[in-house]
């Protein structure tokens, strides 16, 4: 064999697999063009290092092209590199599945934008991004700086990171931002969405402590660090036994009764209250941590996630149901309609809404609240003066309306007197929709505010994920994590507007909130009392519990009143018959 037989036995053990790395060619096209180059002839190392030089864009369209990319673009030692180039101080890639291809899209994707509200500019300006951030997953905008907390527990300090000039709010492009506290998970301010009172900064967070004084051992044990908002300087800590591990935390009240709300790891809700005007004083003193009456009354359920205002709290459970907590009769007004359950002794005490199925997030605003469930749909009550619930009108709901006409929501946040939804238009954009009152430019492009979600005037980033919005500015949070996604399901035949509803005898009985449980839990308590008169009580406060219409739980109020009328006051009762 000749020298020519060498590039033809090299022909015959190259195998094309990958239609985007060439085609197979024919006899003819390979006498005529020669020794045909396949990437698949290089190393594996060696490819992977080229393709970790392109961007991260790029890249996840490179893998996109065949198995082939795919499978190499997919490798970890990839994502290293660019992780490494992309956040060169980072030690740790975290934790998951994939945790450097994490870490990477985390760091690449991270932005928080702003746009002023009345101005001439219809785009959003980009802050600057600490370059020691590991993604970001909350931010909190005060009167001038703006505090960001990212996925390993640090929280940074944007100082000055807002400048009014001639009336006009921007974006100082020397932003300094500070490294405030580490091993942070979760911080709260003030609810109300005017900035002017977020004072202090309220950060959930755990720190290791000595066992015993002067030894080495020691323990993490959680605590709540306080500090002020215009300097970052702390001025006041609590630290909890190390056997009660917090995850979220919420305040609620005046800020000389402010309620600290503390969500555990099993789903109990414990409270404090502070005076903050005596915070900046130097002296120590001891607060006393309560159960909340939801998981004191309530020992079955699980609180997943809670949110709050100034005047009330809501709490959605592990299984999707929703308990509310008014503590003044105008708001209570505002999203029931009425004062017939409202309680002013005892304000803690829990309502459950009705709900047609699980709910996955929600939104509290001053006297409105949005509900996404599981099958993407939007349910508004309360106030609507200005069109704030989005219906199509201004007539206010005391329960939850569905908004038909939108569905699978990425973010939903409710304000004083307007309401935000991010949404996904296509599959490469989004777009920001809104409703309310327009005054001050807080619906660009629509000033005389809109009774429906109309698209609003504002270019929202590729992965915007969260939003807030101030009485002069609209913020938008820019963040993708690869683990994390909205579990949304298809609705049922069954459930889908103009089709019938199947009878009672087929399929089996959906309980998504844990009725069942309950309804075992209040007999218990029913038989737990001794007399008529408080059987009567109590089932009175257990249809205030249960997830009721209004119409259905005043007919039952009524009906218990009349009966204990008809008792005379009621005496002692014996055992309870036994069940047949």
């Amino acid at each position: 064999m000749g020298e020519k037989a060498v590039p033809l036995l090299r022909r015959r053990r190259v195998k094309r697999s990958c239609p985007s790395c060439g085609p197979e060619l024919g006899v003819e096209e390979k006498k005529g063009k020669g020794n045909p180059i396949s990437i698949q002839l290089f190393p594996p190392e060696l490819v992977e290092h080229i393709i970790s030089f392109l961007p991260v864009r790029d890249l996840v369209a490179l893998g996109q092209t065949c198995r082939y990319f795919y499978e190499v673009c997919d490798t970890e030692s990839v994502w290293r590199r660019i992780c490494r180039r992309l956040s060169p101080r980072l030690r740790d890639q975290g934790s998951g599945v994939r945790p450097w291809k994490r870490a990477a899209i985390l760091n690449y994707t991270k932005g928080l934008y702003f746009q002023a509200f009345g101005g001439r500019r219809q785009c959003l300006s980009k802050s600057v991004a600490p370059l020691l951030a590991h993604g970001y997953r909350r931010f909190l905008p005060t009167k001038d700086h703006v505090f960001i907390l990212d996925y390993v527990g640090t929280l940074f300090f944007l100082k000055n990171a807002l400048v009014s000039t001639l009336g006009q709010v921007q974006w100082k492009r020397a932003c300094r931002y500070v490294v405030l506290c580490r091993g942070a998970k979760d911080f709260a301010s003030d609810p109300r969405c005017d900035t002017v009172y977020r004072k202090y900064l309220y950060v959930l967070a755990t720190r290791e402590q000595q066992e015993v004084v002067g030894t080495t051992s020691s323990r993490a044990s959680d605590c709540v660090e306080v500090y002020l908002q215009s300097s970052g300087q702390r001025v006041f800590k609590m630290t909890f036994h190390h056997s009660m591990t917090f995850k979220q935390i919420v305040l609620v009240g005046q800020e000389t009764q402010r309620a600290l709300l503390l969500l555990t790891e099993e789903g109990k809700i414990y409270s404090l209250v502070v005076n903050e005007t005596q915070l900046d004083q130097p002296r120590s003193y001891t607060v006393q941590l309560a159960l909340r009456k939801v998981s004191h009354y309530l020992p079955h359920l699980h609180v997943a996630c809670m949110t709050s205002n100034q005047n009330s709290t809501l709490y959605v459970t592990d299984q999707g149901g929703v308990y509310f907590e008014v503590h003044t009769p105008g708001v209570y007004r505002d999203l029931f309609g009425t004062l017939q359950a409202f309680d002013p002794l005892d304000q803690q005490m829990p309502l459950a809404l009705s709900l047609p199925a699980k709910i996955l997030f929600c939104a509290l605003g001053y006297n409105h609240l949005g509900l996404v469930d599981e099958f993407g749909r939007i349910f508004m009550q309360g106030n609507n003066r200005y069109g704030q619930l989005g219906t199509g009108d201004k007539m206010d709901r005391g329960e939850p309306t569905q908004v038909r006409y939108l569905q699978r929501p990425i973010t939903l946040w409710c304000g004083l007197n307007h309401s935000l939804v991010l949404s996904q238009s296509s599959e490469f954009s989004k777009e920001l929709l809104g409703c309310g009152c327009g005054a001050g430019g807080r619906l660009p492009g629509w000033p005389k505010g809109s009774a429906s979600f109309v698209k609003l005037q504002v270019k929202v980033p590729l992965c915007a994920c969260a939003l807030c919005a101030t009485r002069e500015c609209l913020y938008i949070l820019s963040s993708h994590d690869i683990e994390q996604h909205t579990p949304y399901r298809d609705l049922p035949a069954s459930r889908v507007v103009g089709t019938p509803e199947p009878s009672l005898g087929t399929g089996a009985p959906q309980d998504p909130g844990g009725m069942a449980q309950a309804c075992e839990e209040y007999l218990s308590q029913i038989h737990s009392c001794h007399t008529l008169q408080d059987r009567m009580e109590k089932m009175k406060e257990i249809v205030g519990w249960m997830p009721l219409m209004a119409a259905q739980k005043d007919f039952f109020w009524e009906a218990l009143d009349m009966l204990q009328k008809a008792e005379g006051g009621g005496g002692a009762v014996g055992p309870p018959a036994p069940e047949t």
